[in-house]
């Protein structure tokens, strides 16, 4: 693989990086302060944007949702319920539906019934199955419950109780269901709970995922790569099962674990928008996508991109704008204001993807990302080109080019003949 000067500037610079971060990303015993609180989102404070958790303590992981501080629908919205009750139906709420999504990406509106995508998050979302029949219903979706076999909400050890602490990611569950719902209306949904976002917690959790039938797990949290981040791989590679990660939201930098792993499908982000084109949307690289040359994993044999040796980051993509963000339901009392809310980061992306894998039924296809380089998938790629995730002289390891990009990978889903 040729090394040029510039990447063996990058690699040196992520290795001085790595070293001050080796601490933070080491396996670490649990802490109970673990979850720092919400904090605002450094690459879009100017936009009314916070990031939903705050930095992780020493092993641990941070769930990467990030949600619009301007923009909040109120309690108001309940679709074709509230029509049944008062007569009257309710305007949407601001924010892309499914409809927008599965049109902009050419998604039917069947198939799936006998695939389960899992949800792997820290903690408990007690309102999660309530939250999620609002969402589904507003939107016209098929009801998703746990009556009629459709969702299950279970612990890391794979039991419906006890169930863990509420860890302050209810607006990342809420999100993550409502997008797998949003690409596959007809798939079942595996809500599995970590005691906490210990590393060791949320790799077990995935364990159980595939233990109890998942045929897709979606992972929307991360932590910077470091000394010993091998340690949990094994439990993010499952034959048969298609694993994906966010990719980050903070930019081009050093990768994040689970994304980086080689068995794992790395979900970079767009910036999403309407447009009068024929395919009547564009999308270009989103600013704060998670990109970057990996330090301590090995390249794959399937990537061939010059000027990284090792892993990099992402491999496919879809929005991640909160500008141009979904609309989520969530009502859990410890996330301020219950209601509709505008969301973002690549914790969008990750589950819708997984949800579009689950559309097409052909999770034995990817043990990992590679099937996304093959030449035959390029006709089920949109190719995002523009826009940039951070300042690397215009590489492809920070700007949306033709091609293969770190910030949007492959493309985003056309169609899906890719998946």
């Amino acid at each position: 693989m040729r090394l040029t000067t510039r990447s063996r500037f990058r690699l040196g610079a992520a290795a001085v990086g790595l070293a001050a971060l080796t601490a933070t990303a080491s396996m670490a015993a649990p802490s109970s302060t673990a979850y720092a609180g919400p904090v605002e989102s450094a690459h879009t404070a100017s936009s009314a944007v916070r990031d939903v958790c705050g930095a992780a303590k020493a092993g641990f992981e941070r769930c990467l949702a990030e949600v619009r501080t301007d923009v909040h629908g109120g309690l108001g919205v309940r679709g074709r319920a509230a029509a049944a009750v008062t007569g009257h139906a309710s305007a949407l709420p601001a924010g892309l539906g499914p409809a927008d999504l599965q049109a902009a990406y050419k998604l039917p509106g069947t198939g799936g019934a006998n695939q389960t995508v899992a949800i792997v998050d820290a903690g408990d979302d007690a309102s999660a199955e309530a939250d999620l029949a609002v969402y589904r219903s507003s939107y016209g979706l098929p009801a998703c419950t746990t009556a009629n076999g459709c969702f299950r909400k279970l612990n890391q050890s794979g039991t419906a109780s006890p169930l863990p602490a509420d860890q302050g990611w209810g607006i990342e569950i809420a999100l993550d269901v409502d997008m797998v719902s949003a690409a596959c209306p007809q798939c079942h949904i595996l809500l599995v709970e970590s005691d906490d976002a210990y590393s060791r917690n949320l790799a077990a959790s995935v364990d159980t995922a595939v233990r109890l039938g998942a045929t897709e797990v979606s992972n929307s949290y991360g932590a910077t790569e470091g000394n010993g981040i091998q340690a949990f791989a094994g439990d993010y590679a499952h034959p048969g099962v298609a694993i994906f990660a966010s990719s980050g939201d903070s930019g081009y930098g050093i990768p994040i674990i689970p994304a980086a792993y080689s068995s794992v499908i790395a979900v970079g982000g767009t910036s999403l928008t309407r447009d009068s084109s024929a395919r009547g949307w564009s999308e270009t690289a989103w600013s704060g996508a998670g990109s970057g040359c990996s330090a301590w994993i090995d390249k794959p044999t399937w990537q061939t991109d010059p000027d990284c040796p090792g892993r990099v980051i992402a491999d496919v993509s879809a929005d991640a704008d909160p500008s141009s963000g979904p609309a989520v339901y969530d009502s859990d009392p410890y996330d301020g204001a219950p209601g509709w809310v505008v969301t973002g980061g690549t914790s969008v992306a990750s589950p819708f993807v997984a949800g579009v894998v689950g559309l097409a039924g052909n999770p034995a296809k990817f043990p990992n990302a590679s099937a996304f380089y093959a030449p035959s998938a390029a006709a089920g790629l949109n190719d995002v080109v523009g826009g940039r995730n951070g300042s690397c002289e215009g590489d492809y390891l920070c700007t949306g080019v033709a091609g293969y990009d770190g910030p949007t990978g492959m493309g985003s889903p056309n169609g899906l003949s890719a998946f």
